[in-house]
C-alpha cells in the first residue's frame, strides 16, 4: 500500500472506535526527564572473502562500515516514523562499534538521551539497519550460483544493557 491508499488505510486504523485496534500512542506527560542509555547487538555472518575484501576496502559501493554506521545513526534518528507507538526522543547521543571476528561483524550501538521513555527501540532500529546496509553493501559477494545466500545470516539480535537513572 503506497500513496493515497496507505494514507487513508492508516487513518482508519488509527481513529477506530473498535479498542482491539487502537493506535493511541502512550501518555508519558506525566513522567520526568531522566537519563536514558540502551545498548542494543547483532551480528552478520558472511563469507571469509567477502570479510576480506571488506578490510581491504574492495568492496564496489564503497566503504561498508562508514556506510553502514551513517545509514544506522540516520535510521536512529527516525525510529519514531517507522514504529508507530514510538516517541520522538531528543537523542544526546548515538554511538556504533564494529568488530570483525573471523566470519562475522558484531554491530553494537549505544543510543543516550534525557527523556520520559527508554531508547531500547532506536538502539535496535540501528543495529538492524547497520547490518542490513552491510548485507546490502556485500550482497553480490555473498550469492552462489543459484543467486542465494547460503551462508549469509542477521543474528543475535538484542537489547545487551538498558540504564534508567534514578528519578529525580
Amino acid at each position: 500500500m503506497r500513496g493515497k491508499n496507505h494514507c487513508v488505510f492508516l487513518a482508519k486504523l488509527i481513529n477506530t472506535e473498535n479498542d482491539t485496534h487502537r493506535m493511541d500512542m502512550v501518555d508519558i506527560s506525566s513522567k520526568s526527564s531522566i537519563l536514558r542509555i540502551s545498548r542494543a547487538r547483532g551480528t552478520i555472518v558472511l563469507k571469509s572473502t567477502t570479510i576480506d575484501a571488506i578490510k581491504n576496502g574492495e568492496i564496489r559501493k564503497g566503504d561498508v562500515l562508514t556506510t553502514a554506521r551513517v545509514a544506522g545513526l540516520l535510521a536512529v534518528k527516525d525510529t519514531h516514523r517507522i514504529i508507530p507507538h514510538c516517541h520522538p526522543i531528543p537523542l544526546e547521543s548515538v554511538s556504533f562499534e564494529f568488530n570483525i571476528h573471523g566470519n562475522r561483524i558484531d554491530v553494537e550501538c549505544e543510543v543516550k538521551a534525557h527523556y520520559k521513555t527508554g531508547v531500547e527501540m532506536e538502539a535496535l532500529v540501528g543495529v538492524n539497519v547497520a547490518l542490513l546496509t552491510i548485507w546490502d553493501m556485500v550482497k553480490y559477494l555473498e550469492k552462489d550460483e543459484n543467486g542465494q545466500y547460503p551462508m549469509t545470516q542477521i543474528k543475535d539480535i538484542e537489547v545487551v544493557e538498558k540504564i534508567k537513572e534514578a528519578g529525580k
